[in-house]
């Protein structure tokens, strides 16, 4: 076995072991770029090694996706089949398990008005929140995780010749995965207990509000009541450990809904599933956006905070210090699964009831009453840089530093 296969073999086991933790009986629903195949079919017989009842693939092809916003009925875009909507929320109700290896193309709706896709990933999400809701109270087992296609590689190393530019997002990806030294399941349990050991120190300080300071930013953020600080992976209604995002180097926890005052820029772009927006900056007044504006990509933006109310409201603050593995490749990679782990991070939309003490057995409209946000989306854009201060206010009103220059603190 060549040493690009045995990493392959590696990741492939590290994913369907450590992400999803698939366990004996249990059925796994796999979504797949079809330029993944070998990859994917390679994760399904490591699925099968460790016990999994059945495997379903989902494939997905980006380029019938945009054949349907050059040539379908403009009327057809706010529809989405019912059926897979019920599909999605069947497997959650009897436990199975979800990966999607998400790789969306940053430039596949170039050209493409961004109000048919606006309006189609609206009814997608609408359609899907009884799924969603499993999902993001981690009720199921689920991972998003990361393999190269053509479009992806072409725009994050464009830089170097064609014919290289796959095998340098294999090797980055492997190497952002721990994958390649020593045993990868190994090497990412004590990765995870790192994780813990930062969570635990953040929910000890019980933090009342942190505030932010960079250029184009200054931003005061009140932590909800009851928050809890969540990092490295959690466990379902079942008691089995999955991680949800792999890589991973964040710890996270939930703002108050009403409680962001100030201005926010972007370091980072954000690819909204195909849409690019650079440099956006948003303004918040008691939650809510209450002006905003981009680089480049302001309507898609404008779409995105258009989805519902919700969509106006932070959901999620989460931590990363600007020496992370990931930040240190000095690489943009277009993949806000990967980019948000070389950055400190919001995210406009739901709030993770998790994130809470108690949170998973609130209603909605209970999580809002307690400073929780709710909506249809879930949105992360990055903050983080080697200019970043954050200071923490403590529940007493003292105040301490808990980033400087992009790193921490405590």
């Amino acid at each position: 076995m060549d040493r690009f296969t045995e990493k392959l073999e590696q990741y492939a086991e590290l994913v369907v072991k450590v992400g999803v933790n698939i366990q004996k009986g249990q059925v796994l629903r796999l979504q797949a770029p079809i330029e993944a195949a070998e990859f994917a079919r390679l994760i399904v017989q490591k699925a099968y090694q460790a016990g999994a009842k059945y495997v379903d693939i989902d494939w997905e092809d980006e380029a019938s996706t945009r054949l349907r916003y050059e040539y379908a009925s403009e009327d057809t875009f706010d529809y989405y089949p019912d059926f897979k909507a019920e599909a999605l929320e069947k497997l959650a109700e009897e436990g199975g398990a979800v990966m999607h290896i998400k790789v969306p193309d940053p430039e596949l709706y170039r050209g493409i008005d961004a109000s048919y896709v606006a309006r189609s990933n609206k009814a997608a999400a609408a359609a899907r929140k009884g799924y969603q809701q499993y999902v993001r109270s981690n009720k199921l087992s689920w991972c998003l995780i990361k393999a190269p296609t053509r479009a992806w590689a072409d725009k994050v190393f464009s830089d170097l010749p064609e014919q290289q530019r796959i095998d340098a997002m294999w090797e980055t990806i492997f190497q952002m995965n721990r994958v390649g030294e020593g045993d990868a399941v190994e090497n990412w349990h004590r990765h995870i207990d790192t994780l813990k050991d930062m969570q635990t120190r953040l929910n000890d300080k019980n933090y009342k509000s942190l505030h932010y300071r960079a250029p184009g930013t200054d931003l005061k953020v009140e932590l909800a009541p009851n928050h809890l600080w969540l990092g490295g992976g959690d466990t379902n209604q079942s008691g089995v450990y999955f991680v949800a995002n792999m890589p991973t180097e964040e710890v996270y926890t939930m703002p108050n809904r009403t409680g962001v005052n100030g201005t926010v820029t972007s370091t980072m772009p954000l690819n909204l599933n195909g849409l690019l927006v650079e440099k956006l900056s948003l303004t918040f007044e008691n939650g809510r956006v209450v002006d905003f504006d981009a680089e480049s990509g302001r309507e898609h933006l404008e779409s995105l905070l258009d989805t519902d109310e919700g969509a106006q409201y932070l959901g999620e603050v989460a931590l990363v210090p600007h020496n992370s593995p990931i930040s240190q490749l000095n690489r943009i990679f277009y993949n806000t699964g990967i980019d948000e782990n070389a950055s400190c991070h919001f995210a406009l939309g739901s709030c993770y009831p998790v994130n809470m003490k108690g949170g998973t057995e609130l209603t909605q409209d209970e999580l809002r009453t307690r400073g929780g946000n709710t909506s249809l989306t879930h949105v992360d854009f990055m903050v983080g840089s080697d200019q970043l201060d954050i200071d923490g206010e403590l529940q007493d009103g003292s105040v301490e530093a808990v980033f400087r220059a992009g790193q921490w603190t405590i």
